[in-house]
């Protein structure tokens, strides 16, 4: 995804415009999508990409984790948020988003995985609450229900998710989901709380029949390079060709170190292949491995998305970023 700099307020600073695809003023990508023009003004005039989930935490990161960042700005990502699944790993990523400050940004989450950890100890759900109330924690997640391995229990799974919920709430912290074979168990218990704060499912793999019910309840839905591995009629895939996920409705995430974007792969259809550029494809190819996805294969990704979508990559690029601030309450 080709870059070019832009006036900045800030003249020791420049900020990389994504571009791709065929050309689109604001006007006509704000009036699309609802936006308020003097509200999206400062985003277009620098267009950015932000990656809504990247596990900087992970230990693969640990070596090497300037560079890392620095390749993502390099590549157009200005901002990544990174998530924490564990009391643990929220504090680990907290501490990332005050060593990088105004590029990472914290969330705070018991993954349903680690459920069974605040019952084991339940002490340090009140560290967990002091994490999730800091500045730098933008959303509360990823919180949910998997039922597709068995390390916490399923009724412990919904009692701790319950408890996100609720501390999300009284927060106003965005909620991020994670959702596994459980999707009618967690939009059970999301339907018992009135007034949440704005829902985003993260790394979304399911169904179109599923995204609906998602977005009928006007959730948010992140994508990932899954959308390489998607070979099913009812998918991911189809929810972008026919136009079933809105871009008002819509974010973009890495989650690096998984769902590597294999844009060589036989299923992926040939005109989104040509649609991701040569820079793009660079960093990705350069940079990114199966073994070990990195944020700066974010553009390839919007790239994908916008020609399964049939629109310019700008397009894209602009209405998920716009989402990604507004939701993180970042600028």
């Amino acid at each position: 995804m080709a870059t070019q700099t832009t006036a900045n307020t800030n003249p020791t600073e420049s900020v990389p415009k994504v571009v791709g695809g065929a050309a689109v003023s604001a006007d006509e990508v704000t009036s699309e999508l609802g936006f308020d023009m003097e509200d999206v003004k400062h985003c277009f005039d620098n267009l950015i990409v932000i990656d809504a989930g990247a596990n900087l935490t992970n230990k693969k990161y640990s070596r090497d984790l300037d560079s890392v960042i620095q390749r993502a700005k390099d590549a157009g990502v200005q901002k990544i948020m990174v998530p924490g699944t564990s009391v643990k790993s929220s504090k680990e990523a907290l501490r990332l988003s005050r060593i990088y400050p105004d590029i990472i940004y914290s969330t705070a989450g018991i993954h349903p995985h680690d459920s069974k950890s605040i019952i084991e100890d339940p002490s340090s759900w009140f560290e967990f609450q002091e994490i999730a109330a800091s500045q730098e924690c933008v959303a509360i997640g990823p919180c949910g229900l998997d039922y597709q391995r068995d390390f916490s229990e399923p009724d412990v799974q919904k009692e701790i998710f319950e408890k996100q919920l609720l501390l999300a709430s009284n927060l106003g912290k965005a909620i991020l989901i994670h959702e596994r074979s459980a999707q009618q168990d967690v939009l059970d218990i999301l339907d018992k709380f009135e007034n949440l704060p704005p829902v985003i499912v993260r790394s979304f793999m399911g169904t179109a029949e599923e995204a609906i019910k998602y977005l009928d309840r006007r959730f948010y839905i992140s994508l990932t390079g899954y959308l390489c591995k998607d070979k099913s009629d009812t998918g991911v895939r189809r929810l972008l060709d026919n136009g079933t996920l809105p871009l008002d409705r819509l974010l973009v995430e890495t989650d690096s170190p998984f769902m590597y974007p294999n844009t060589r792969a036989s299923k992926l259809p040939q005109h989104v292949k040509t649609g991701i550029t040569e820079r793009s494809l660079l960093y990705l190819h350069r940079y990114c491995t199966f073994q070990r996805n990195e944020p700066c294969s974010l553009p390839a990704i919007v790239e994908m998305i916008a020609a399964f979508m049939k629109k310019s990559a700008d397009e894209v690029a602009l209405a998920t970023a716009f989402n990604a601030l507004k939701l993180f309450g970042l600028s």
